[in-house]
C-alpha cells in the first residue's frame, strides 16, 4: 500500500526485522526501559503476528507489530519510527495503517504506551484512544504501561469494514 509520501508493507524477513530491532533499541522508550537490541529483537518471535514496515525512498521509517489473534485481537504490540522521521507524520500515517488494518477484523484496536511516554499518548488520543487500564511494573519496575483502546463497537456482531 501507498500513502502520498511512504509506503507500507508486510515483512516477515529476518534482516528487516533486525534493522527494526536495532531502530528500538537507539529510541525511546526502549532506552528508558533498558531494553537493548537482542531483547527487542524477541519482540518479533511468535506466531499470529504481523510486522508491517513504512519506507520512505526505500529506507525504513518505522514498523509496527499487530497482534491480530486471541481476546485482545487488534492489539498494535510495537509501533515505532526512526529518530530521523519523528515529526515529520510517519507515526500518523502509520497509525493510520494499523487501524485499517485492524478494523478489517476487529471492532477493537488496542495499544500500550509507557506512562514517561507524553508525545506518543498525546497522538493516540488525538486518534481517539482512551485510558482502559494502568499496568504498573509491567516492562520493568517502577514504570507503567497504561492500556489504552479504540472501538467502534461490541466484538460480538462485528461485520468487518
Amino acid at each position: 500500500m501507498q500513502t502520498n509520501k511512504y509506503m507500507f508493507r508486510i515483512t516477515d524477513d529476518s534482516d528487516d526485522f533486525k534493522v527494526c530491532a536495532l531502530m528500538m533499541s537507539a529510541t525511546d522508550p526502549w532506552i528508558t526501559l533498558g531494553m537493548d537490541y537482542e531483547i527487542c529483537l524477541t519482540a518479533f518471535e511468535g506466531s499470529f503476528r504481523e510486522v508491517h514496515i513504512v519506507s520512505d525512498n526505500g529506507e525504513i521509517a518505522g514498523f509496527a507489530i499487530l497482534q491480530l489473534s486471541g481476546s485482545f485481537s487488534g492489539y498494535i504490540q510495537t509501533i515505532c519510527v526512526s529518530e530521523g522521521y519523528r515529526g515529520k507524520g510517519v507515526g500518523t500515517a502509520l497509525l493510520s495503517y494499523c487501524e485499517e488494518r485492524i478494523l478489517k477484523i476487529s471492532p477493537n484496536i488496542f495499544i500500550c504506551v509507557s506512562s514517561f511516554n507524553t508525545r506518543a499518548r498525546k497522538l493516540y488520543e488525538s486518534f481517539g484512544f482512551r485510558l482502559v487500564g494502568k499496568l504498573d511494573n509491567f516492562l520493568k519496575e517502577g514504570f507503567s504501561e497504561l492500556l489504552l483502546r479504540k472501538s467502534v463497537g461490541p466484538r460480538v456482531g462485528y461485520h468487518a469494514q
